[in-house]
């Protein structure tokens, strides 16, 4: 089976094995949850507390509230500016 045949939630699961593969010292995610369903969202979050905890850096773009509470800090944006900036 090819990438392409997959749905969208697990072709975004294959994006993110695939970024993580070289084991970057970055990782930036924009909506990394956006397509799996929420079980799946949920251990793509828990997947990226572990990577943090191996000394990677997650940037993380999400409208999702629920999923935007596992991250150690929480930074708005309002209009290309800082709205708020919550450190958990």
């Amino acid at each position: 089976m090819f990438p392409k045949q997959f749905s969208g939630g697990q072709q975004q699961l294959v994006g993110i094995a695939r970024a993580i593969a070289g084991k970057p010292k970055l990782f930036q995610a924009d909506e990394p949850t956006g397509n799996p369903h929420s079980d799946q969202g949920k251990r793509i979050m828990e997947l990226l507390q572990l990577l943090n905890e191996e000394d990677i850096t997650i940037i993380q773009v999400t409208h999702n509230e629920e999923f935007a509470r596992y991250t150690q800090r929480i930074i708005h944006l309002k209009n290309g500016r800082i709205d708020g900036d919550l450190k958990l």
